[in-house]
């Protein structure tokens, strides 16, 4: 039987073994840590849960899409909620925003609480769908990197909408030539956030995000995040997939021009398709320092990190939802700060995701667990420690003042996360989430493809093509499955467990 090895079980390994192994292969997943997952991870403080790393979950349908693929049924491992509403803004100023899941009940409640017209809200949300259709099958769905891509007739939907894509103004000026209340302005500039990069740098293509979470929706996972790893994993091992915790890979033996597998301080493993789902600038650089590699790609500018307090919270706040966003007073100099000064800014975008809210057994009765994340630069030796003091002062007197409660006091459980642990944990170089930036118009070309001049060698997750986040890395998995070649015995896919 053709031999897979996947270094990694975080959410692009899991899903890129599920695929291989409907493919025919027999799949082993080799994970440094002592379970799946990567940085979607969970744990308790005292009688808080928390789901450690991603927080928001978009485009479902490509988690159910692996369970059909393997003929099971999606309900039966993984069942999920619509958000409504999805976010909840908070400005300096004592304005704030419900984003509900319907697009005319969202404009209506922009245009009662900022004064926005409720039909250029409707416009806006109407062209980040005709863009993110007119470009998803062609820059999200496949490789970038392969000619037949170019010769698909997908590029025709692409090239229709060419010249709306925003590819030589900034994401800011996009929005803010749209719109002239700064608030509502920075409400959109925000989802530059959800890839790790800078509106005010990067092209305003990035104006199709809206579309996932405003016209698709944002959803909850029954169990929290977690459960997205953890219901796969239960899949992926049903179809004969085996993981190895514990066993981290030194090496990706090549013979020739073909791989010829994977190497640890346990084994030398033999496989005809190896896939990492491991940073990219650590897979070149530590298992493949032998190899010459693509230095170009590995330079580009990395994403945000991000500087997370996990706090349980002795109180309920009403005002609060699922996901609550209080902004800071000037947006540009915060990003200065991330990507230029590599520091962070003394008023920072505090973002506060709180799961009890959907699910009440995450934290005690009368408590809240808060996951409270602002946006920081990737690790560059900077001075975290006191980055953390300083930050978690700023961050208690922003959400005291914006809440009109003294927060401090009310913290009876704390644990901290800094862009030195992610990488730490989870390899990803400098703790950057989404490995390189979109901060400049030809990123997306720029990061590296889904396969090697190696035969057999392919990648997938967050820093490799076609980016960072649940949804991205899941799609990366999906063009590793189209790309790999059929195994050369096919496996029958055992019966419902």
């Amino acid at each position: 039987m053709t031999k897979a090895a996947i270094i990694g079980a975080g959410i692009g390994g899991i899903a890129a073994s599920i695929r291989l192994a409907v493919k025919g292969y027999d799949v082993t997943v080799f994970e440094a840590n002592d379970t799946f997952g990567g940085k979607m991870q969970e744990f308790w403080l005292g009688k808080y849960r928390f789901d450690a790393g991603p927080s928001l979950f978009t485009l479902p349908h490509l988690v159910d899409e692996l369970f059909t693929l393997a003929g099971r049924k999606p309900a039966d491992y993984f069942t999920y909620t619509r958000l409504d509403p999805i976010t909840h803004y908070f400005w300096p100023d004592g304005s704030h925003v419900k984003a509900y899941s319907e697009a005319v009940k969202f404009a209506a409640e922009v245009n009662r609480q900022l004064g926005v017209p409720e039909q250029a809200v409707l416009e806006a949300l109407a062209k980040s769908a005709r863009l993110y259709k007119g470009t998803a099958d062609t820059f999200l769905h496949k490789s970038l990197h392969r000619l037949d891509t170019y010769l698909s007739s997908d590029v025709l939907k692409t090239l229709s909408c060419l010249s709306d894509l925003g590819l030589t103004t900034t994401m800011h000026q996009e929005n803010a030539r749209q719109f002239t209340d700064h608030r509502f302005v920075q409400l959109l500039d925000r989802f530059a956030t959800y890839n790790g990069s800078d509106p005010y740098q990067a092209p305003g293509t990035l104006n199709i995000i809206p579309h996932l979470e405003h016209n698709i929706g944002a959803f909850y996972p029954d169990g929290g995040i977690y459960a997205i790893a953890a219901s796969l994993v239960k899949l992926a091992e049903e179809l004969g997939v085996e993981f190895k915790y514990n066993e981290p890979v030194n090496q990706i033996l090549t013979a020739g021009k073909s791989i010829a597998g994977i190497e640890t301080n346990q084994s030398k493993y033999k496989a005809d398709v190896v896939v990492s789902n491991m940073d990219i600038v650590p897979t070149y650089r530590r298992l493949m320092p032998n190899k010459k590699a693509p230095e170009q790609t590995l330079q580009q500018p990395r994403s945000s990190s991000a500087l997370i307090f996990y706090w349980g919270i002795k109180k309920e706040f009403e005002q609060l939802h699922v996901h609550n966003i209080f902004f800071s007073q000037d947006y540009k100099t915060e990003f200065e700060h991330i990507f230029k000064r590599k520091s962070i800014s003394p008023d920072p975008t505090v973002y506060i995701n709180i799961t009890s809210k959907a699910d009440a057994q995450d934290a005690p009765v009368g408590g809240e667990n808060w996951f409270v994340m602002v946006n920081v630069p990737h690790n560059q030796g900077q001075d975290w420690q006191k980055l953390t003091e300083e930050t978690r002062h700023a961050v208690l007197q922003k959400l005291s003042k914006m809440l009109g409660t003294d927060i401090g006091p009310l913290i009876e459980e704390e644990q901290v996360l800094d862009p030195l642990l992610i990488e730490s944990k989870t390899s990803s170089f400098g703790g950057a989430l989404y490995g390189s930036s979109s901060n400049n118009r030809m990123a997306a070309f720029l990061r590296h493809p889904n396969f090697s001049n190696k035969k057999g060698l392919y990648f997938c997750g967050g820093s490799v093509h076609p980016g960072g986040g649940i949804p991205l890395c899941l799609l990366s998995a999906k063009i590793v499955g189209d790309l790999a070649p059929a195994a050369t015995v096919t496996a029958k896919i055992p019966k419902h467990a």
